[in-house]
């Protein structure tokens, strides 16, 4: 989740929502990469998530990040929330899940130095605490009780209000992990074709990732079940964007959007003001009950972008945000998966020629299925495995082209990066169909033993 934005004046005309996405547009030798990516914390003494305070706690792993590596803090209410340092920062999901939000950085060889400079300073804290962190999609054993809701404003306005608009959404806030790439963009012309391809393509990259089978201690019947619980959240705010695909498409017609999903919250002062199911629309115009008379600032533009949730989002960059978090080797893969795809013009023509004469029924369909069943899935005779084996080849062409070397040049290029991917077409066996042999054959129906095997 985002972290309070802060900076611009007061929105005095309709034009500057739009030219504050169109503000991202950036030329190609200023593209850049940044990461995401969630995991889940917890006592390895007892196998439950870490609460907020304690010896064992989120608190102590923030501290200790700070204390050891020279990590800024961030606070809200005077409690620990979140660390800064060289354009990255660490924030907390709801659940407690600990995020890293990389840096822009050129190369997928420069993100990977970073993930593995993150997890190895992670994992140094968290031995001193007794904790451990693994990557899944999804909690698989803890209920809903055991996972507590991080002191954080935002956090709890939304937990109230989840209940009332969807099925999954506390689900989504407590029990799920992603793994997610930010891209930049040329133009507005470049941000249609990448959001068209991002959207129509979001599904493969679940297939291709998925990585959460298990639900409170037993199969849930997905091989994503943190793309199931996304597709029970919340119709106003997440989805597959039919309009993107229209004819018309730029950034007003995203404003447009972004205007009609109702908001959460107005940030004043260091505290989050309940706008639960507002409108920013009657906001720019004074009229927001939760501010009578106020008009909005940029930084609540921005704020309320980040409570947008499509499978693809804009800001003034684009988020791939349709894969399960997952173990260490298979972090780097996702950002290669779409730079491979996004940063090189042959690559994202081809692309977009796979996907081009889908109908938004198509979309949604693959969307479905990818998360029901991964790698396997079909759609009106579409095969999930053959788009899956297209697409990589695609990216790989695109990583080639881009040539960036690694390793001080004995690396000539990023393509490595998508081996993982490779071993998933190759075999047709996503991470997910891994967990379930497990659990079926030697686990014995044991879950407890993905710790073991799996953590960090």
């Amino acid at each position: 989740m985002s972290i309070p934005q802060s900076g611009g004046g007061t929105i005095e005309h309709h034009d500057q929502l739009a030219q504050y996405l169109s503000d991202g547009c950036k030329p190609k030798e200023d593209w850049r990469i940044g990461t995401e990516h969630e995991k889940f914390g917890y006592d390895t003494a007892n196998l439950l998530p870490l609460p907020y305070e304690g010896a064992c706690g989120i608190k102590t792993m923030l501290e200790g990040l700070r204390d050891a590596f020279g990590w800024a803090p961030v606070e809200e209410a005077g409690k620990i929330i979140g660390l800064e340092k060289d354009g990255a920062n660490i924030s907390l999901e709801p659940g407690g899940q600990l995020e890293l939000s990389g840096a822009p950085l050129e190369t997928i060889h420069e993100t990977c130095d970073e993930v593995n400079e993150h997890l190895k300073e992670v994992q140094h804290i968290a031995d001193k605490m007794g904790a451990g962190f693994i990557g899944l999609g999804a909690a698989p054993v803890w209920t809903h009780e055991q996972m507590p809701l991080m002191p954080k404003g935002r956090y709890k306005l939304m937990d109230a209000y989840m209940g009332t608009v969807g099925t999954h959404g506390t689900q989504m806030m407590r029990r799920t992990c992603t793994v997610q790439v930010n891209l930049d963009f040329a133009s507005e012309a470049d941000m249609v074709q990448k959001f068209r391809v991002g959207l129509a393509l979001q599904p493969v990259a679940t297939a291709l990732f998925a990585n959460s089978p298990f639900f409170e201690g037993k199969e849930n019947g997905h091989k994503s079940w943190r793309s199931r619980v996304w597709r029970g959240l919340d119709n106003a705010r997440t989805g597959m964007l039919p309009f993107v695909f229209e004819d018309g498409m730029g950034f007003e017609r995203y404003v447009q959007y972004a205007l009609d999903v109702p908001m959460y919250f107005v940030y004043r002062d260091g505290k989050y003001l309940d706008a639960l199911g507002m409108s920013f629309r009657d906001f720019l115009k004074g009229e927001l009950a939760a501010l009578p008379g106020e008009k909005p600032t940029l930084s609540d533009w921005a704020d309320h972008l980040t409570t947008c949730f499509p499978e693809v989002r804009i800001k003034k960059f684009m988020e791939m945000r349709g894969a399960d978090g997952g173990p260490w080797r298979r972090i780097c893969a996702l950002p290669a998966y779409w730079v491979g795809l996004m940063y090189d013009q042959s690559a994202l023509d081809a692309a977009w020629d796979l996907c081009k004469n889908w109908d938004a029924e198509t979309r949604e369909a693959l969307r479905v299925a990818a998360s029901v069943e991964g790698i396997a899935a079909e759609v009106n005779g579409i095969k999930m495995a053959d788009l899956a084996r297209e697409t990589v080849a695609i990216s790989k062409a695109g990583l080639a082209a881009r040539a960036r070397s690694g390793a001080g040049g004995m690396v000539p290029d990023e393509t490595h990066f998508l081996n993982a991917l490779e071993e998933v077409v190759a075999t047709g066996h996503s991470p997910a169909c891994e967990l379930v042999e497990k659990f079926r054959g030697e686990w014995n129906g044991d879950i407890s033993q993905i710790y073991s095997e799996y953590s960090y």
